[in-house]
């Protein structure tokens, strides 16, 4: 009988010791896919090799857009993740859902580990804290529009290969010159919303939406009909019309007619580096991105994209303790500049940027820099970036017309209107319900 008691106690503390010494899952939602998955992968692993408390499983599901959807029904149906990865247009939206985000700030200072924002590039810090300056959720793949273009293509056209476009003007003119040399595509663009009208409009220090483009109020609305906006859509379309413009697509859909070689001009991500180094088999510059010369105050600064990676509410206090550990680890100066000068994303740190300095890593590689340059200015009401509720929705509306546009169905100026009508429907609705 004592022999048979002794077992089970010690079954029983053996049992016990494994409990507490079980790591603690997180589960991690994103939108990374090919190299950029890849290094997120790499990423979540060398973080659960590095400590035995926590275990990270990293689950990409799908775009942006689908991942946020699919983020917010778990969280409805009680099955949530605990870090979701939310591209920058969904902030507003993550920020107002009542009850459903833990702030990141908040969380770690709970915890004890306190994140500070004062460690991030203000740019970015800004973007995604809230009116008290604290950081409501967590800087990570953090980009900004750049013009790409394939040195190879401008060699065999008879352009200069180390001197690329600066104006649109310069751009068109190119662009015929590419497509004489037998280039299928002179130009092309992804996120036409982010880059042709959020970002142009910063671009050249020209407002977007009223309300500072939202951060001043949930009564802001789009401004998007106004002269300048027309005139550079009026451009756009032109070049379509000649072809040397060409509409690829929403979102990245056009990243693919860059890397195959058939434009020799585009205008995306500076995430896009990786996947353009792995998938293009040709010689690649990098340079700032085109503006209207005429335009006063232009070029001012580009606005962040990417995204940012939010922290369910309801979760334990472990939990909490894992994701903060796990951000500290991915916002360490040696995995900021890693991840900056392995993807293309901006360093998001300032220590991230200064090690990547030091390292030497802009010489080695140039215009990998354009990017933190173009984001390296004092900001304006109208530069500041974008905050308005239903912004996806929006882009969605903004795709839609400006498809109809480039393909000649519609005016450009009837297609803004439609924009902005059917915008300011949107944004009047948010700000009911959020009210």
């Amino acid at each position: 009988m004592r022999v048979k008691l002794y077992a089970l106690s010690l079954a029983g503390l053996i049992a016990s010791i494994g409990t507490a010494h079980a790591a603690t899952d997180i589960n991690f939602w994103h939108s990374m896919e090919g190299a950029l998955g890849d290094r997120v992968s790499a990423l979540v692993d060398s973080f659960n090799k590095s400590q035995s408390d926590y275990v990270v499983h990293a689950v990409y599901k799908g775009t942006y857009g689908e991942s946020m959807n699919a983020g917010i029904a778990a969280f409805r149906g009680g099955s949530a993740p605990d870090i979701l990865q939310v591209f920058e247009v969904g902030t507003a939206t993550m920020m107002y859902a009542k009850g459903a985000i833990k702030p990141i700030q908040e969380m770690s200072e709970e915890v004890g580990d306190p994140i500070n924002p004062d460690d991030f590039l203000g740019a970015v810090a800004s973007y995604y804290s809230a009116p008290d300056g604290k950081l409501v959720s967590m800087p990570f793949n953090s980009s900004t529009p750049v013009f790409y273009y394939n040195k190879d293509a401008f060699k065999k056209a008879g352009l200069d290969a180390d001197n690329p476009p600066k104006t649109w003007e310069e751009v068109a003119e190119a662009g015929k010159k590419l497509r004489a040399a037998g280039l299928e595509c002179g130009y092309t663009t992804s996120w036409p919303s982010w880059i042709q009208l959020e970002t142009f409009g910063a671009w050249h220090n020209t407002p977007y939406a009223s309300k500072d483009n939202g951060f001043g109020g949930l009564d802001a609305r789009l401004e998007v009909n106004q002269p300048l906006f027309v005139r550079h859509i009026s451009f756009l379309a032109g070049m379509s019309k000649e072809g040397t413009f060409t509409y690829g697509g929403r979102g990245d859909a056009s990243n693919a007619l860059f890397t195959s070689g058939k434009c020799g001009m585009f205008t995306g991500s500076s995430g896009n580096r990786a996947n353009i180094i792995k998938t293009g088999n040709f010689e690649f510059g990098t340079s700032s991105l085109p503006y209207h010369a005429d335009v006063k105050g232009a070029p001012q600064n580009s606005i962040i994209g990417g995204a940012s990676l939010w922290v369910f509410a309801k979760k334990s206090p472990e939990v909490y303790k894992g994701v903060t550990t796990f951000f500290k680890y991915i916002s360490s100066p040696e995995k900021a500049a890693e991840w900056h000068q392995g993807t293309g994303y901006v360093p998001v740190t300032k220590a991230g940027f200064q090690l990547t300095q030091e390292s030497g890593f802009y010489d080695k590689n140039p215009g990998s820099d354009v990017a933190v340059k173009q984001l390296d200015a004092t900001t304006t009401e109208n530069s500041r970036g974008i905050r308005l509720g239903y912004l996806p929705q929006i882009r969605e509306i903004e795709d839609g017309e400006m498809e109809q546009i480039f393909a000649g169905k519609v005016t450009p100026e009837a297609g803004l209107e439609n924009i902005v009508k059917r915008g300011n429907e949107l944004l009047a609705r948010f700000e009911k319900s959020v009210k």
